[in-house]
This record gives structure tokens, C-alpha cells and sequence, in this order.
């Protein structure tokens, strides 16, 4: 009864959780660039719906813990952080059945070591709070297959069609032009070390743990490479508290037909805040709704820690297409997987695999603001 019941509920948990990831792909399409008043409104209603969903899976996990406590006989484990990934939530159930292995197989369980455990003293760190922008996602990114090639980018098409009277034979069109970027993968990874005792006694998601801890250093560093990409794009000045620089690199240094982004370190950003037209209104658009995008000039604003661009307390942007300025070569995602270690414990290595190059050079500009001297 218990088992069929618990069957059901995973299953019930699995759709709903596939729900959720839908919602959130369609708001992602919704809330871009230019997006009309009708999709914020239809923006606002998915993420209202994806609330109501996310309390229903907290709901149901609860559910569930229930039945399988009964079913075990065992109190069961605090549910963690709802994954949107379906697959993910397997993966962490699979993951903690292994990390507890070595101690069933001891055949000392914390029942029996109970004396020996402090019941005040609980193993659950707490996590800092960040926000952390994935510049990865912003990027043209394909799936490699080998650990170095080439990848054809088109150039914007220049020529013309010609003028043809009735029944004569069409002109050839001119041809596309592509040109080859050469891109390398490299290989990055860790370990994140963890005590038996903490394996032993926790009884929070450590694979939850260990998986969020891993993908913030895996954005981390993805981050950093495709920031890299940035600074090596041809440099550009703005000076004064005048907005006039900021408009010629937007209105006419930059193609028209690129799809503009502003990528602002905090210090930029700052000076962008603080710019006014000749009224004296401020020219930075804040969002409408939560996550709408920050406009200026008809761009998006993306901030990121001044570090990435620059050091503390400088002023750097990438100014153009993130999109057509940056390849991301994506050979392996983020891997965790078990390594041996000559400590009483374990080390889970995180593995990632992936290449950043200039795809088009022409793409945008890395623009440094100097302030006024007063």
C-alpha cells in the first residue's frame, strides 16, 4: 500500500516539477528585449502559476517523507531545495543512498552510536546568499564533441539583390561569407572534500550541498573565461558624467543590426544609475516587474562584480552582442564524481570541460569610464 502510494506521488512530483521547468523556459522567452506590455503580463501570470506549483511539490515532498518514514520505520530526512530538474532529483536520491552506504554496511547505525552523538550538535551548514549572473547563457554555446575545431560564424550579408525584367533569367545571389573560429576545450575541476563523520551523522541533503556549492564555482569560472573573451575586444573611453560617448558606441560605432548588451561592473553600473537627460531624468529604466530587464538606450544592463572586469573601483563594460561576440565551446557540463583520499573521508571532484574564443571581433566594445575632474 505504502510503496504503490509512494509510486504515485513521484510520479505526481515529476510532472509537476517538469511544469515548473516549462513555466520558467516560457518567462525566459517572454522577458527579453523590447518585450511588450502583453508579455510581462503573461511573464507575471507563469511565475504566479510556477509559485502555485513549487508550494504544491513542497506539499507533496512533505507527503512523501511521510509515507516513507512510516514505510521505513526511520525518521525521514528535512526535504531540501525543490530541484527544477527532475532527472537532478533522482540523481540526489541515488547520490545519498551512496553516501550512507558505509555506514549500513558497518552494521553500526546511529541508533546503535547514539550515545556517542551529541543530539544538539547538527551538521547543516547555512549558505551565503548571492546573486551570480551566468554570462554562459547569454553566449552563442553549442555542444562540443572533440577537444578542439573550428566553428563557421556568417558575416552580416552586404550585396544586393538586381533589378530583372519579366522572364529573363534570374542572377546568381551572392554567396554567404563565413569565417572559421578555432576553438580549444580545456579541462577544469576540484574536489570538495567531506568528512565520514559528517557522511555518517547528517541528516541534510549533502549531495544538494555539494551540487550547489559546485555549480557556483562552475559559473564562477565560466564567468571568468567569457570575461576574458571581453577585455580582449577593442577598448573604448567615456569620460564625464555626459551620456553623448555612451550613444556615438551604441548609434554608431556598433552595427545597427546587433542585438545590444550592456555587461556592467558594479562601478559602471553606478555611473550608468546616476545618468540624466536634459530634464533631469534619470536614463536608467528599473525593471517593471521581477525579472524584467534593466534598460538604458534601448539596451539590457547585466551588472557583474567589478573583479570580473576589472579590479575594485573601475569602471569597465562590454558594450554589443554578447551573443555574437563570444563561442562557447560546451564539451562536458559540471561532473561530480567520487575520488579516493587518504583521509576518513571522501573527495567529490567536480569536473567541467569547455572553451570560450572572439567569435566576432566586430561585435562590440570594452568600454572603460573615466570620471570628471572636479
Amino acid at each position: 500500500m505504502y510503496k504503490e502510494k509512494i509510486k504515485e506521488l513521484l510520479a505526481e512530483l515529476e510532472g509537476k516539477r517538469a511544469l515548473v521547468n516549462d513555466k520558467t523556459q516560457e518567462m525566459r522567452k517572454l522577458l527579453v528585449e523590447g518585450a511588450s506590455d502583453d508579455d510581462l503580463a503573461k511573464a507575471k501570470q507563469l511565475r504566479s502559476d510556477k509559485e502555485q506549483l513549487e508550494t504544491e511539490i513542497r506539499e507533496k515532498e512533505d507527503l512523501l517523507a511521510t509515507y516513507r518514514s512510516v514505510l521505513n520505520g526511520t525518521p525521514a530526512p528535512e526535504p531540501g531545495p525543490t530541484p527544477a530538474d527532475p532527472t537532478l532529483a533522482e540523481e540526489q536520491r541515488a547520490f545519498n543512498a551512496y553516501l550512507h552506504r558505509d555506514a549500513a554496511a558497518a552494521g553500526v547505525n546511529s541508533t546503535a552510536a547514539a550515545v556517542t552523538i551529541p543530539q544538539s550538535i547538527q551538521y547543516n551548514p547555512e549558505t551565503e546568499v548571492k546573486s551570480v549572473t551566468d554570462l554562459a547563457a547569454l553566449v552563442t554555446q553549442f555542444q562540443a564533441t572533440t577537444a578542439s575545431g573550428t566553428y563557421p560564424i556568417t558575416k552580416k550579408a552586404t550585396a544586393r539583390m538586381n533589378t530583372v525584367q519579366e522572364l529573363e533569367q534570374n542572377p546568381d545571389l551572392a554567396k554567404p561569407t563565413f569565417t572559421n573560429v578555432e576553438w580549444k576545450v580545456d579541462t577544469y575541476r576540484g574536489a570538495i572534500p567531506l568528512s565520514q563523520e559528517a557522511i555518517d551523522d547528517s541528516a541534510i541533503d549533502l549531495t544538494g550541498l555539494v551540487a550547489q556549492n559546485a555549480q557556483e564555482q562552475k559559473v564562477n569560472t565560466t564567468n571568468w573565461a567569457i570575461a576574458t573573451v571581453l577585455k580582449s575586444f577593442t577598448a573604448k573611453a567615456v569620460a564625464g558624467e555626459s551620456v553623448d560617448d555612451l550613444k556615438h558606441i551604441i548609434n554608431v560605432d556598433l552595427d545597427p543590426a546587433y542585438n545590444k548588451v550592456i555587461i556592467a561592473s558594479q562601478s559602471f553600473y553606478q555611473y550608468l544609475d546616476t545618468l540624466k537627460d536634459k530634464n533631469g531624468q534619470y536614463l536608467l529604466h528599473a525593471p517593471i516587474t521581477d525579472g524584467s530587464p534593466t534598460m538604458l538606450l534601448g539596451c539590457q544592463v547585466i551588472t557583474v562584480e567589478d573583479e570580473l572586469l576589472g579590479a575594485k573601483g573601475e569602471a569597465h563594460a562590454f558594450v554589443g552582442d554578447l551573443a555574437r561576440a563570444v563561442l562557447f565551446a560546451n564539451r562536458k557540463d559540471i561532473q561530480v564524481q567520487w575520488a579516493n583520499n587518504d583521509i576518513y573521508g571522501q573527495y567529490l571532484q567536480a569536473v567541467v570541460r569547455f572553451g570560450t574564443k572572439a567569435a566576432d571581433t566586430n561585435a562590440g566594445y570594452f568600454v572603460t569610464y573615466t570620471p570628471a575632474e572636479k
